[in-house]
């Protein structure tokens, strides 16, 4: 999945600045200097023009020559091509410094203070499996994790599992996932990422001696699953395309050549995955497309049987499973049920005409998620937009668990299990920092646990937080959720920084930022808009934001800037936009269409080449995608993605001032797409404004690992923003 970029949730603090009873009126207000440097000559790519033709319709690329291949990029000596490649992006780099160099020292100030709102010592709320209390903290000034465990009693001794930051110390990226102990607790699994493009080798530690083991599995998504013997693991790996294909059954102490293919997924437009109940009975493979999945299973004290298919794939019938005693339950959209229904079967009759409803489809109501107890049943709900947790105990009277904010995120967290009246969840919202709490379901007493420390004089009471539904040009109402500083007057001269995804049904909610302070105490307005492709107002939402739908994403996105115009919150000279990956699409596509009303963009590794991406079958994605933007081998489908697709629609016109990242690692989305979009961009737009490429040269779609340097990135953002403002410090 092209994933979204959001901002970040981490403990922050309050930055002191001068300014009046209104903060959008700074004191320090200067003209843009970026504007100001537009005459400097900015790198201009070669042209070679190639043709590409598909459905006898031509398309001419001139920067094709940009994408590389896997074995180009990481040859040992790198062809002309390859070097041109570099050239280009180590000239745009040094365009982008050299334009932003009067802002280095308002980036580190902001960096500074970004930084500085984080707790430097911090530790995780603990939580309880098999007899540990397992804990990740933080130490003062260290990047990285230190992830242990505590036997018994949070009192007891405390055993270091992984201290990240050692074993990041030799590398520029390093990433842990999938972290997994036996179930005897002595052997704990990891994967490691060493390059920033989701590739894990799995380690294993024996952790009673502190030892690594020999074994060693490559080219993995990072997580083991332990059957209950202690010694056998199931794992997936990816194919060239970095698709996951294949779960594989490893025994410890033998070689990785020797592991046994279990299940391969051979549609390339389905990946696989392995997980193990919460039941611990269980170890299930589940395969997924977008519009379908399907299960099967083994008993987790019999890891060397064949898996059971658990219900046939169906086209466009989708479901997820989840056991409990003698029962598997069952969220599914059988029978049209579009927001998902509850359903369920006994533990031996899992074919579907062997379900039966436990909750009814609901017009109204998406339903999320489950998380079921010995006494509980919990459901995740979106209603109207907004998360909801409904008790549902299985004798009594259910109820939802009450917040007071108007727009709020809730979640489940990890409630491993399930003899417990116990609920822990997480909240947050636009003024609240985000806060962990065990809920007693039977006496319904909330005990907060931990609330995100925002290190300075942070008050959320100074800061307001609104919720509005804007009309769409088609008559649907969008919701905009936004917040600012209190002071702040509605006269249309207020900067307004305006945030969007609103692809794969991934819901945008209202959560608190410690970082987008920065932007606040500026006087800055920061809204989301909810618009359609995500799944906030239920699966409908989703659907009508994509395949023949998609240009919904985008009108919606324009009209909530219209929204926020007419409501005086901000003006066309005083408008930003920001998003990415699928967000970077929504990016490209707004300023085709409407590139007078934004000052300025935020194009974070931006899906722009949609065409070129979608028709390339060895791209990471690509064919697991179809049933998201539909696959343009089928002429419709080409025609209607390349009648939006950023790259393919750019011209010539004036275009907003503009700041596009990638990553040359990346695999979600390439680097090429970010960089042939800038060069076309220089080719054909009319204006000078300023268009800056920044390509990390060590990272990939998630940018840096670290809690500290990625706010390097971030700091940059910020300050090409405030810099479009005049505002300096």
């Amino acid at each position: 999945m092209r994933s979204p970029i959001k901002f970040y949730l981490v403990l922050a603090g309050l930055l002191m600045v001068a300014c009046n009873n209104n903060p959008s009126k700074m004191e320090n207000k200067e003209t843009s200097q970026l504007l100001i440097k537009q005459e400097i000559n900015a790198p201009q790519a070669k042209i070679i023009a190639q043709e590409l033709e598909n459905h006898g319709d031509v398309r001419v690329d001139n920067y094709y020559w940009m994408k590389l291949t896997d074995d180009q990029k990481n040859a040992e000596n790198a062809d002309a091509q390859t070097q041109d490649v570099l050239d280009y992006l180590n000239a745009e780099n040094a365009y982008k410094e050299e334009m932003m160099s009067h802002t280095k020292e308002l980036q580190q100030s902001l960096y500074d203070e970004i930084v500085g709102r984080i707790k430097q010592t911090d530790m995780s709320v603990p939580y309880k499996r098999n007899g540990y209390h397992y804990i990740s903290r933080y130490e003062e000034g260290k990047e990285y994790p230190i992830h242990s465990r505590k036997k018994g009693s949070l009192d007891a001794e405390e055993e270091i599992m992984l201290d990240v930051n050692e074993l990041a110390k030799d590398y520029s990226y390093y990433a842990v996932g999938g972290r997994s102990v036996s179930t005897n607790n002595k052997i704990l699994a990891y994967g490691e990422d060493t390059l920033s493009r989701r590739i894990y080798k799995i380690k294993f530690k024996n952790l009673e001696t502190g030892d690594l083991l020999e074994d060693e599995i490559e080219n993995t998504t990072g997580r083991v699953i332990w059957a209950n013997d202690n010694k056998t693991v199931f794992y997936t790996r990816k194919d060239a395309a970095l698709r996951a294909y294949k779960i594989f059954k490893h025994k410890l102490g033998t070689p990785a050549s020797s592991d046994v293919e279990v299940f391969h997924e051979k549609d390339e437009t389905f990946g696989t995955f392995v997980y193990k109940t919460k039941s611990q009975k269980y170890v299930v493979i589940g395969s997924y497309a977008t519009l379908s999945s399907d299960y099967r299973y083994v008993d987790a004290d019999n890891p060397d049987e064949a898996f059971k298919v658990f219900q046939p794939r169906e086209r466009n019938l989708e479901y997820d499973i989840s056991h409990f005693d003698d029962k598997w339950f069952i969220r599914t959209n059988k029978d049209g049920a579009k927001n998902f229904k509850l359903m369920s079967c006994p533990e031996g009759e899992t074919l579907k005409e062997n379900w039966t409803d436990e909750i009814k489809h609901r017009d109204d109501v998406l339903l999320e998620g489950i998380d079921i107890f010995k006494n509980f049943l919990v459901l995740s709900e979106r209603i109207q937009g907004i998360t909801q947790l409904r008790v549902m105990p299985w004798e009594g009277e259910e109820h939802y668990i009450k917040f007071n904010d108007q727009a709020y995120l809730t979640y489940t967290t990890t409630n491993l299990e399930f003899d417990t009246d116990i609920l822990r969840l997480g909240y947050t919202s636009m003024t609240t920092p985000n806060s962990t709490y065990d809920y007693n379901m039977k006496s319904r007493e909330m005990n907060l646990l931990k609330q995100q420390e925002v290190v300075g004089k942070f008050d959320s009471s100074d800061y307001v937080s609104e919720r509005f539904m804007a009309n769409s040009r088609d008559g649907v109402k969008v919701p905009i959720s936004l917040v600012y500083k209190k002071g702040l007057k509605k006269d249309g001269n207020n900067p307004c920084l305006l945030y969007g995804y609103g692809s794969y049904g991934n819901s945008m909610d209202p959560y608190f930022s410690s970082v987008r302070l920065s932007l606040l105490d500026r006087g800055f307005v920061f809204a989301i808009a909810h618009i359609r492709g995500g799944q906030e107002m239920g699966r409908q939402w989703y659907e009508d934001g994509k395949f023949f739908n998609k240009k919904n994403t985008f009108t919606d996105f324009i009209d909530c800037g219209e929204f926020l115009i007419k409501e005086n919150y901000t003006s066309k000279d005083h408008l930003y936009a920001m998003g990415g990956s699928a967000g970077g699409l929504l990016m490209g596509a707004v300023i085709n269409m409407r590139p007078d009303l934004w000052n300025g963009v935020v194009a974070a590794v931006p899906f722009v080449d949609v065409v070129t991406t979608m028709l390339d079958e060895s791209i990471p994605l690509t064919t697991g995608e179809y049933d998201e933007w539909g696959n343009p081998n089928e002429k419709d489908y080409y025609e209607y993605m390349k009648s939006y697709s950023p790259y393919d629609n750019v011209i010539n016109q004036e275009y907003p001032s503009m700041l596009v990242t990638t990553g040359y690692h990346d695999s979600q989305v390439q680097y090429w797409e970010p960089a042939k979009w800038v060069a076309k961009l220089r080719e054909l737009k009319s204006n000078k404004k300023p268009l800056l490429l920044h390509c990390d040269m060590e990272t990939g779609h998630g940018g840096a690992s670290g809690r500290f340097k990625r706010y390097k990135e971030t700091a940059m953002e910020y300050a090409f923003l405030l810099d479009l403002e005049g505002i300096t410090k």
